[in-house]
């Protein structure tokens, strides 16, 4: 009888499954490593950015500039932002109260009456494109449109701040209305109630914390804009009398107290930095208590 080989196992195989194994464990690991070198990239900046706003405003804050009016340049008494806090509070008011409705509404349409439609598709990709929108350009556009044929005033401002503000709404509030599951809807429908109360009474109530996120992130944004602003509001060293006339605001202020050389109006603009960060901070802190309050 011919004499059978011996033959090893293979070997080879296993050893390129090995080298294979070791090789996406090094790609993964230095995967994870990159992310965790982009995350403290984008982390650095912002708690720099804080730590600046503390160390300067926080410190250097008293009550009473939360009433007193801003002093002039030069003069060492102690002021305030209270005017300019009050303006903020208002111009946002009017925005929110013009972008909120109009916005709601028209995630409404897309997601419950033209789902899928070519209207549909246009008004999703220009709100995505308004949301990109350089925010200048909302303050040129209601500078052409409202202040040259009235004047500089508080519904300017809003109104330039509405259009910043829109598309957040309405593409927060799609996603918000598109997560809502199917099932509710054909139980609405199959006990008998039309589109219109399905929409009142139970998409909107189920979609209700996360579009409460997406109006407090639009405030946000709006709280912070200067230039818009500077086109349609201006600025106002008093309190506010008519919502017809110059407005102040708390990045206006803060840009323009920054710019002079004035150690008190600087002073003065850290405090404000630190408000206005604190105003947008209390307003996420608001929106997170909301969402977690409804689940």
């Amino acid at each position: 009888m011919p004499e059978t080989l011996n033959t090893p196992p293979a070997a080879a195989p296993t050893m390129d499954l090995s080298r294979k194994l070791r090789w996406r464990s090094i790609f993964s690991n230095s995967l994870d490593a990159l992310v965790v070198v982009m995350t403290c990239a984008a982390i650095i900046p912002l708690i720099s950015v804080i730590y600046m706003v503390l160390v300067r405003g926080a410190v250097h804050f008293r009550p009473d500039m939360l009433w007193k009016l801003p002093p002039a340049m030069g003069m060492q008494e102690t002021g305030g932002f209270g005017n300019a806090l009050v303006g903020t509070l208002i111009m946002v008011g009017i925005g929110a109260l013009v972008s909120v409705p109009v916005g709601v509404l028209t995630a409404i349409f897309l997601t419950e009456y033209s789902r899928g439609s070519r209207s549909a598709r246009t008004i999703r990709f220009a709100a995505k494109i308004l949301s990109g929108l350089p925010s200048i350009l909302a303050g040129v556009f209601i500078y052409g449109a409202v202040v040259l044929h009235f004047k500089n005033s508080a519904y300017a401002g809003g109104l330039a701040l509405s259009i910043l503000m829109l598309p957040i709404v309405i593409l927060a509030t799609e996603e918000a209305l598109l997560r809502v599951p199917r099932f509710l809807r054909e139980g609405s429908l199959a006990l008998g109630a039309n589109p219109t109360q399905t929409v009142l009474q139970i998409t909107l109530p189920t979609a209700a914390p996360a579009i409460i996120t997406g109006v407090m992130l639009a405030v946000a944004r709006a709280a912070g804009e200067t230039a818009p602003i500077i086109f349609t509001a201006m600025f106002s060293n008093f309190w506010l009398r008519s919502l017809n006339q110059p407005t102040a605001s708390m990045a206006v202020l803060i840009f323009n107290d920054a710019n002079v050389p004035d150690d008190n109006l600087i002073t003065l603009a850290w405090s404000g930095s630190f408000i206005l960060i604190l105003l947008v901070f209390v307003t996420n802190i608001i929106s997170h208590f909301v969402v977690n309050r409804s689940r």
